[in-house]
């Protein structure tokens, strides 16, 4: 039944009167209108005056709503059946409520990795909150413990130190904390089971943040995959950037249980070198002592493009390696490029970046003639010469690679193509291997909570299905069936064949290798053959 809005006009046909309905259609019906005997200027519910008398308004009667999920299909009966093995890894979770908290650090511009050390930090100095736990923290506003801290429902305030790098200051930070709910891990596994509301996305999330929290700690996280930095064999990818190979981790419900998908991956970062290294791959130079000349303009731009947002540190200042991002590269050389610096005596002189490095750091640059990075924000007009940074460790590259790199990454890098391009079984024992390294069951933070992964992918049923019969065209319509997924088509002729009345030849392959009497040759008989 169409309902029209209230205090629009209505029409008898959306509308019933209630003085003679059907008496089925009054048991699933509630009259709103007014009662005869009251005043015809009462109006409670907005109708027009123009509402004829006797009319109103009524709304069905629904049952109430079942949100649960509708049951799953019947399992396939078509083919042959097979036993398979997933990368899925079964988790065991102990019938046990976890206390979630939500925490506050102040200042919050930090990042994750800063966020770790500051909780890690807290729980070591506070041992009277928080006495024999592993929390598990997601690096944001996220905390799950096992058991309750001590100060129940209330907010607490803790301050916390952290040392600066090298002989720099050291960092306060304040941390709040708040209770904020229980987990069951209980009702999770009767959800799992088929009993009570669906699975909860907090039990599933807090279940992930326990299992990322030590690999965090120990690789470089990208997403749901972690990295760590080649050992032995180098993996370059030209313009200062390499493969670095890890894995993908995450938690899933599945069927009955909850499991671990572990899968391999690979991805670019720069690598940690020298900026003065890494500007000579960018421009593709191949000795620095060749380049006696400042940059040109075009050389610039493209340093300055592939350099510009990415870390560097200091490495002037002996134990103190400070870090800065990359905000711009100058115009001028070292040698030229000026900024105002003050005085003792309170007067501000122009100084060049050469002049301040040789009076106040006693270093007389080695490439005057290059240009220096402008770093932090731009009006602080804070510069340092190429020759005294070097390229922070574990960033990775979200900018596009450039053809060449593309192309390197996927067909050129045997140990690429091992780790994501193998068969199914070196797959299985490459995955296998990586869950085997990773030692979840000696994580000191998944047994704090009771949680025991199983170290054996799980197995499942699938079905091959019989492959579809294919009929060839000409005279003879030959009926096939594939072997393998595959078909032969020589000698054979499409059932259905489609004319092409536009079509073109583009030709990518250097003159010299490809004449045009070879590709007039090759359009001739692909026209024959079609």
């Amino acid at each position: 039944m169409f309902l029209p809005p209230i205090g629009q006009p209505t029409s008898s046909s959306s509308l019933q009167g209630s003085g003679s309905g059907n008496n089925n259609q009054q048991n699933n019906m509630i009259n709103t209108s007014a009662s005869s005997s009251g005043s015809s200027s009462a109006n409670p519910i907005g109708l027009p005056p123009s509402t004829p008398p006797g009319s109103g308004i009524m709304t069905m009667l629904h049952p109430p709503l079942d949100l649960s999920p509708p049951p799953r299909p019947d399992f396939g009966h078509e083919g042959r059946s097979i036993k398979l093995r997933a990368n899925h890894f079964s988790i065991r979770i102990p019938p046990i409520l976890i206390q979630h908290y939500d925490l506050n650090i102040q200042p919050d511009k930090c990042p994750k990795r800063v966020n770790r050390e500051i909780i890690d930090t807290m729980v070591n100095k506070f041992q009277n909150i928080f006495n024999s736990q592993h929390p598990a923290f997601d690096g944001k506003r996220n905390l799950y413990t096992k058991d309750p801290l001590p100060f129940g429902r209330d907010r607490i305030e803790l301050e916390v130190t952290l040392p600066g790098p090298g002989e720099g200051r050291d960092r306060c930070f304040k941390v709040q904390i708040k209770w904020v709910a229980q987990v069951s891990l209980v009702s999770l596994q009767e959800a799992l089971q088929g009993h009570g509301p669906p699975v909860s996305n907090e039990a599933v999330s807090a279940l992930d943040v326990i299992m990322r929290h030590l690999p965090s700690m120990k690789y470089t996280p990208v997403g749901r995959s972690f990295f760590s930095p080649p050992d032995i064999q180098y993996n370059p990818l030209g313009g200062g950037r390499e493969v670095w190979f890890g894995f993908h981790q995450s938690v899933r419900p599945s069927y009955w249980r909850m499991s671990l998908n572990i899968d391999v991956s690979a991805t670019a970062f720069y690598k940690s070198q020298p900026v003065i290294d890494f500007m000579c791959e960018v421009l593709d130079i191949r000795d620095i002592q060749d380049q006696r000349r400042p940059l040109n303009d075009a050389q610039r731009v493209k340093f300055t493009k592939e350099i510009k947002g990415l870390k560097i540190e200091i490495t002037h200042c002996g134990n103190m390696k400070r870090k800065y991002r990359v905000c711009n590269v100058t115009r001028k050389p070292a040698q030229y490029q000026t900024f105002p610096l003050q005085l003792e005596s309170g007067q501000t002189v122009e100084c060049t970046v050469a002049k301040y490095f040789y009076e106040k750091h006693h270093i007389k640059l080695q490439y005057p003639h290059l240009p220096c990075l402008q770093v932090g924000q731009e009006q602080k007009h804070t510069y340092l010469p190429l020759e005294v940074c070097n390229i922070v460790p574990g960033q990775r590259c979200i900018k596009k690679l450039t053809d060449m790199q593309t192309s390197t990454m996927i067909k050129n890098q045997q140990e690429l193509l091992q780790a994501t391009a193998r068969s199914a079984p070196d797959r299985e024992k490459e995955i296998n291997n990586l869950v085997r390294k990773a030692e979840f069951n000696n994580d000191v933070y998944v047994t704090h909570f009771g949680i025991n992964i199983l170290t054996n992918m799980t197995e499942v049923m699938g079905r091959v299905l019989t492959a579809p019969k294919i009929q060839y065209g000409g005279r003879t319509k030959i009926i096939v069936t594939p072997n393998q997924g595959v078909w032969d088509m020589r000698g054979k002729q499409f059932h259905t064949g489609i004319e092409i009345r536009t079509w073109a030849i583009a030709c990518f392959a250097p003159q010299r290798n490809c004449n045009e009497a070879a590709l007039r040759t090759f359009t001739q008989q692909l026209q024959r053959i079609s």
